[in-house]
């Protein structure tokens, strides 16, 4: 009787390709073992949706239609967004871990829009990671302008590559039977909509497609290194080429496998790259390290800051001792110098109670009010009690502060 997940597997009948079925038996024989089985199907790259890594090796697929935005449809039909593209290659390149990527290209293509975008992105990068594409299945139309953009294209012997044109699709909706619908245009915009049905709508339709053609093939020549004349007649005038073809076409660079240029760019990763201690703690001392660290790209969840050097805690210790001591000599001398006869009772207590100079003069006021003594008295530094009437209400609030403040300047003195 089966035992491991691997004898399990093995003793079952199984209706899939053999890749597949490669990738699950690896999966149940590796079990337990991460480093292992992260090394042949690769970890999730942080902060993306679709990029794994393996052995520093970061693999974006870029499969199915290829729309801009990512939404439900594209979602459920395997599609391929441009704007999802464009941030996982950013932080592909960003991350510290990753030391090459790969774009695993499976796409007939899709929308105009945001493709120019993404290629830019593509092409600014050369220089900084080596960037490949690799065409297994279909690099076609929109796919292939993706592909052009890397360092390199690398492509299967069956891979499908080229299709460098565009196309138009329009179609009239008609009416329903006795129904007409009229339609009226600003007379500044005649030909903002154009009539399929006559020579002159068409080529007005005619001349917007290939402006954008021309847009693509002046990125392929610049991409592939092509003199702009030659790529159209090379690329079989917007036809496909099949691998060696291609690759004699100078549509692609040269043939290989997804798994060989994955070894390949692993073997040749620059020294210090480790993906498998890429979340290490980075210790900064600075805000100026912390922004260093930053710069790199390095993770800001995996940044802590450094234990102070060379700090003699008990000296420290020592210090503050010491500080305190002063600061409390300071308040005491402060507080017997406001003494006046007859308030030795309040000077006590407040050297007691640990009351600052401030709030023992301001309650000092406050004693010799209850017992009559005047603002006159205490401004002159009364040495007796005087019997006078207490301020009235009107210059209650004036003489308070002067009299808080004549109490306070004799220790300020």
């Amino acid at each position: 009787m089966p035992r491991t997940a691997f004898e399990l597997a093995a003793s079952r009948p199984w209706l899939m390709t053999a890749e597949a079925l490669d990738t699950l038996m690896a999966v149940a024989d590796r079990q337990g073992d991460l480093q292992a089985l992260e090394a042949r199907l690769g970890r999730p790259l942080d902060n993306t949706r679709t990029v794994t890594v393996r052995d520093g090796v970061a693999v974006i697929p870029v499969s199915g239609p290829i729309f801009r935005y990512a939404n439900l449809f594209s979602d459920i039909s395997g599609a391929t967004s441009t704007a999802v593209l464009a941030t996982d290659i950013q932080s592909a390149l960003d991350d510290p871990g990753v030391s090459s990527i790969v774009l695993d290209i499976d796409s007939p293509g899709g929308e105009a829009t945001g493709i120019n975008e993404l290629s830019e992105l593509i092409y600014s990068a050369r220089g900084r990671k080596p960037l490949k594409a690799y065409v297994g299945g279909d690099g076609a139309s929109a796919a292939y302008w993706i592909a052009s953009a890397a360092d390199e294209v690398i492509a299967d012997d069956t891979a499908q590559l080229g299709s460098v044109g565009v196309v138009l699709s329009l179609r009239k909706q008609e009416d329903r039977p006795g129904t007409k619908t009229y339609e009226i245009v600003s007379s500044n915009a005649p030909n903002k909509r154009p009539d399929l049905e006559t020579e002159a709508g068409r080529a007005q339709l005619q001349t917007r497609t290939d402006e954008l053609a021309s847009v693509f093939l002046d990125k392929v020549a610049r991409n592939r290194d092509i003199p702009r004349e030659q790529v159209n007649e090379r690329f079989r005038q917007g036809g496909i080429a099949t691998g060696a073809h291609a690759v004699e076409a100078g549509m692609a660079d040269r043939l290989g496998s997804l798994e060989s240029l994955i070894a390949e760019l692993a073997s040749s990763k620059p020294p210090g790259i480790n993906p498998t201690r890429r979340n290490m703690m980075t210790k900064v001392r600075t805000t100026a390290e912390l922004h260093a660290a930053i710069d790199a790209g390095t993770d800001p969840k995996t940044i802590t800051l450094a234990e102070p050097e060379n700090v003699d805690k008990d000296a420290l210790k020592t210090e503050a001792q010491e500080a305190g001591a002063k600061a409390e000599r300071e308040r005491c001398q402060g507080i017997q110098a406001l003494a006046m006869p007859g308030f030795e009772k309040e000077i006590a207590k407040a050297i007691e109670d640990g009351t600052s100079v401030e709030a023992t003069g301001l309650a000092l006021f406050k004693a010799a009010q209850d017992r009559g003594i005047s603002l006159e008295a205490i401004k002159s530094d009364a040495t007796s009690t005087t019997t006078t009437q207490p301020p009235n209400e009107d210059k209650a609030a004036d003489d308070r502060k002067e009299a808080v403040g004549a109490i306070t300047s004799r220790w300020k003195k």
